[in-house]
């Protein structure tokens, strides 16, 4: 199964130490039991589709061997009872994936499950691309209108950029009403349509990943997002 958390810090000293994290936070994921990929990644400003960061948003992906292992790190794990002193907002998305093209890092980290994709019920998305240098001013060039046209949409739940690294590696993670109404946005509309074209004509990307997740429960709180129905909700980790 994976995870997906946004977290939001208030203040400098907090937001320094989460910029801190990006480096030092990884040789100790790296020993977190039954984890078996993790990102942890800054936002961009405004809807996170941004060329400037936002200092006070940041992600962490995982992928982890079994439900059992999740719940033992948001639990117990030292470093995750860090980021809860740290941060003023979190919220987690439990997801299986129901489908995933593509490579991350070299590989694909996750393992579909596509008998599970249910298109009338929500689903969630993450994409991922690292950009090719030469390519960066095309690429941005189109990014705000694209991100405009999911923001309008009446489908989309929740939508926000994230990235490893400024600018060049870049991913969006995005809630939907349904799987239906996100394929319909993905095909139907003239801007989206023609940036997918373009994506192939310029190669943008060295390398990309779009995976697809069935929403398993959310737990915690983030503006202007409401849990889909009939899917478990619980608050945010308290420690």
């Amino acid at each position: 199964m994976t995870t997906l958390t946004l977290i939001h810090y208030s203040g400098w000293s907090n937001r320094l130490w989460a910029l801190s994290q990006m480096q030092l936070a990884q040789p100790r994921l790296a020993k977190v039991s039954g984890l078996s990929f993790s990102r942890l990644m800054g936002s961009g400003g405004g809807n996170g589709f941004s060329l400037w960061p936002n200092f006070g948003v940041f992600a962490l992906v995982g992928h982890w061997h079994d439900r059992e292992a999740a719940d033992a790190f948001f639990r117990n794990d030292g470093w995750y009872a860090e980021v809860v002193g740290h941060s003023d907002r979190r919220i987690s998305f439990f997801l299986e994936a129901t489908m995933a093209h593509g490579a991350w890092g070299g590989g694909n980290p996750f393992t579909p499950r596509p008998e599970e994709y249910d298109p009338a019920a929500p689903v969630a998305v993450i994409t991922r691309a690292t950009i090719h240098p030469s390519k960066l001013p095309d690429f941005w060039r189109y990014v705000p209108a694209t991100s405009r046209s999911v923001q309008d949409y009446p489908a989309r739940l929740l939508s926000v950029g994230i990235g490893e690294y400024p600018v060049f590696m870049q991913a969006t993670f995005s809630v939907w009403s349904s799987g239906r109404a996100m394929t319909e946005f993905a095909y139907a509309g003239d801007h989206h349509r023609r940036v997918v074209a373009l994506t192939r004509e310029r190669g943008w990307y060295r390398e990309e990943l779009f995976s697809r997740f069935r929403i398993l429960e959310t737990r915690g709180e983030w503006p202007g997002f409401t849990p889909p129905e009939g899917k478990p909700h619980s608050p945010a980790d308290k420690r």
